[in-house]
Order: structure tokens, then sequence, then C-alpha cells
């Protein structure tokens, strides 16, 4: 059903995750991203207000990733069918699995990384995600991408995968990468690593048009001079 990768980069500080899902519109329910705070994924039988709630946690309460996930976890219920990974700030990691969780389910932490997923080909297709993001080099989408990749290499789900999402914070308050491929008859993932692609030569002439309009690059669009 759902396979992800959260992961923060050393270099930048930067926060992300990669995610996919047989369901539609993965990124609507399970990527939760807060600059100079944390990353969590909430898949599975998906309850999004964890999401909120483990970022909460760690940014209010000051809580390591294990002591909100607790804590959200305690104020919730039927966690017994959640599955649920964080990276904080520092790239420390926690994450989740209840005994309910769909089919073949696996979670593994790595180097400020924890890739997990359901329902899966194999839990091997998680074992491959952690170095894949590990050995990887460039910007940090193309880390989460290259996981992914690796874990559609080595089987991937069990079903067709029909969505992907990849979010990132980087210094802001609002996501520095923010795309989604609701729903795509095949190859999600390749068609959410197009999107990317695509995004990247212009994402920091987003930021700082949002920074200082008069410094502005123009896209040639009518109205934009």
């Amino acid at each position: 059903m759902t396979f992800s990768i959260v992961g923060r980069c050393e270099v930048t500080g930067q926060l992300g995750i990669a995610i996919s899902s047989s369901s539609i519109a993965v990124g609507a329910r399970c990527p939760w991203v807060r600059a100079g705070v944390g990353v969590v994924a909430t898949q599975n039988v998906t309850l999004p207000a964890l999401g909120s709630m483990i970022l909460d946690h760690m940014e209010r309460a000051r809580l390591d990733p294990a002591g909100a996930l607790d804590r959200a976890l305690g104020e919730s219920e039927w966690n017994e069918y959640r599955q649920v990974t964080v990276v904080d700030a520092q790239g420390r990691t926690a994450f989740f699995s209840g005994n309910q969780a769909l089919g073949t389910y696996h979670a593994v932490a790595g180097k400020q990384c924890v890739a997990a997923g359901n329902m899966l080909a194999g839990t091997h297709v998680i074992e491959v995600m952690i170095p894949a993001f590990e050995n990887a080099s460039g910007h940090l989408a193309d880390r989460l991408l290259a996981a992914m990749h690796a874990a559609i290499a080595a089987g991937g789900e069990a079903g067709p995968v029909h969505s992907a999402a990849l979010k990132i914070a980087g210094e802001q308050s609002w996501p520095l990468v923010d795309l989604r491929v609701d729903w795509a008859d095949d190859d999600p993932i390749g068609k959410l690593d197009g999107l990317w692609q695509a995004y990247k030569p212009q994402m920091q002439d987003y930021v700082t048009r949002a920074l200082n309009p008069t410094a502005a690059p123009s896209y040639g669009v009518p109205g934009d001079e």
C-alpha cells in the first residue's frame, strides 16, 4: 500500500520525504515536514493528525523523535493499524509499525533517515532504500528519489503503485519542494522524478521571488515582466 523514506541532509540541514502508494493522492495525507523541526511519514491505515501532533511535540515540548512519537501514539487510538517514521532537525530517528499493518511490512533506520513500508513485495524492499539514500549524492531530493527508485527495482509494493509525493523543508516556513503525482496508471515515481528535474533549476528563484520581488527573475509569461 505504501513505502517511503524520511531523511535529513547533513550539509544543508534540509528535511524531506519521498513516498508512494497504491492509493490516490498519498501526498495529501501522509507526508509532514516542518523547517527546523522534523519530518514525519504517517502511513498504512493513515491518521494524518499524527504528523502535526509529532511535529508539535518536537517543537513545543522539545521532545526527541522517540518521545514525540510515543506521546502522539498515547494521545490517539487504533495504533495497531498505524505505521509512522520520524527524523528531527538533529538527524535523530524513530519509527513505529503496529501489529495490524497491512501485508508484509518493515521499517529500518539509517544515518539520519528512516525507510518504511507495508503491503511490500518483501522486507528487502525497505532494506535497499537505506544504502541507496546514504550513498547517493546531490540535493536531498535526488537522494530521496534514489531510494524510491531502488525500492521499485527491488519489487516495490505487492500491487501497482499509483501516486507519489516529494516534500522538503529548507530555511523558510513554507516547503522548499512540494511535488505530487496524485494518480498515474504506471510509474508515478518516474513521473515525480520528472517533475523534480523540471522544478530543480527554478527552485531557488521562487524563494527569491518570495523574499525580494525586486530581484525576481522573469519567466516570460503574460503579466510576468
